[in-house]
């Protein structure tokens, strides 16, 4: 039979909206579907997307070959997007690292070893250094820098999906602002219910973040952990801005995974304030129901880590008191093999990529061009960690 589409990809997130930007210079006959951000956060009933923000750390210094080769290769075509779109989403400002290097020795080894390999030129900071260096961040004494100056700051993820939506449009790409519920393999075409409407294709890519297990998008779902994550916002006013204008993006790595810190510098808002963002990583809430999901995104996140992130930013950033402090929610989706998902699933003709692991976004690009590659070619090869990357579903 004749189909709608020949390709449909479902998600229009950062990995999506990049998937259908690849694509459109692939192949013709592509949708891409999914809602728009909600214009009222707390009156939405319905799917969320974590990329409702205006600042994500991007790096290449990464203890993992894939997830920094991934990073690389985002970054390096950042400025190709931002000029054939008209769309500004990257500050190279770099990305410092800081910790204890006795209790970080091998996740350093790895990344130092991993920057090698990639090309990346990372500075050792001697721990005596730090200070005079970076003035607006107080560690322990016995702190090690690491800073990134080149290919490495912060992305709006905003503006990038934008970016990306807009060329895949511009290539052809029929976009469709409509939530997907319900895929299914037809046998010789898959069928996508979006809206009110029933769209048909060879192939459909799902590219829902942490909601592709809440609608009926996949026969079986991932093996994914869903998790609550919350952000704390400093507003900054013309005092801080003269100690933390000129930062760079910080990471402050702790004596355990959990308790590694991120610091996004001043950024402006849509509500025209600048603020200061961190965020970490020790929340142990999850959700496993849309409603449960959705109620999360409509809050404030989490009071007590909100206040947590406080404690931590006044002891690193002393000069943060005073400032009014709001918070917001996030989720993180967590695979077990702690790769992002890129491979098919039951079907020959529905294919999944997800799976962010809490470092998706600065590698959203080249993580879109992957599930592309996937959808036109059918695989992927070990130049591009096909292996690594090969879903996991739940038990049936």
């Amino acid at each position: 039979m004749a189909v709608d589409f020949r390709f449909i990809i479902i998600g229009r997130g950062m990995m999506g909206a990049a998937a259908a930007r690849h694509l459109s210079s692939m192949a013709d006959g592509i949708a891409l579907i999914g809602p728009r951000e909600p214009e009222e956060r707390k009156a939405h009933h319905g799917v969320f997307a974590s990329h409702y923000d205006e600042a994500r750390i991007t790096r290449t210094f990464d203890g993992n070959l894939a997830w920094g080769t991934f990073a690389a290769r985002a970054l390096d075509r950042y400025g190709e997007i931002e000029a054939k779109s008209g769309i500004s989403f990257y500050s190279e400002v770099g990305c410092l690292f800081a910790g204890p290097e006795k209790n970080e020795q091998d996740y350093i080894e790895r990344a130092l070893t991993v920057s090698r390999t990639l090309g990346s030129d990372i500075e050792t900071i001697a721990s005596s250094e730090l200070g005079g260096r970076f003035p607006y961040l107080h560690v322990d004494p016995d702190f090690t820098g690491y800073f990134e100056r080149t290919r490495a700051g912060y992305i709006n993820p905003r503006a990038l999906v934008r970016a990306q939506a807009k060329l895949a449009e511009q290539g052809g790409v029929s976009l469709v602002e409509a939530t997907a519920t319900s895929v299914r393999d037809a046998g010789s075409h898959v069928e996508v219910m979006a809206g009110d409407k029933i769209y048909s294709a060879e192939r459909v890519l799902v590219a829902a973040g942490g909601f592709s297990n809440f609608h009926a998008l996949l026969q079986r779902p991932v093996d994914i952990r869903v998790m609550a994550r919350t952000v704390a916002f400093y507003e900054i006013g013309e005092r801080e801005m003269a100690i933390f204008g000129d930062m760079p993006s910080t990471i402050v790595l702790g004596d355990r995974e959990e308790d590694h810190i991120y610091i996004l510098p001043p950024v402006r808002y849509p509500d025209g304030k600048t603020y200061l963002k961190i965020g970490g990583d020790t929340e142990a809430l999850s959700f496993d129901r849309l409603e449960d999901a959705g109620a999360w995104f409509r809050s404030d996140g989490s009071a007590a880590e909100r206040d947590h992130l406080s404690r931590v930013a006044l002891q690193l950033m002393p000069e943060l008191a005073g400032c009014r402090v709001t918070s917001a929610p996030c989720v993180a989706n967590f695979t077990p093999t702690g790769y992002p998902y890129a491979g098919f699933t039951q079907s020959p003709r529905i294919a999944v990529l997800t799976g962010g692991n809490f470092v998706a976004a600065k590698s959203s690009d080249e993580l879109g061009r992957l599930g592309a590659v996937l959808l036109a070619e059918g695989q992927l090869g070990e130049a591009d960690f096909g292996g690594a990357l090969t879903p996991v579903f739940a038990a049936a």
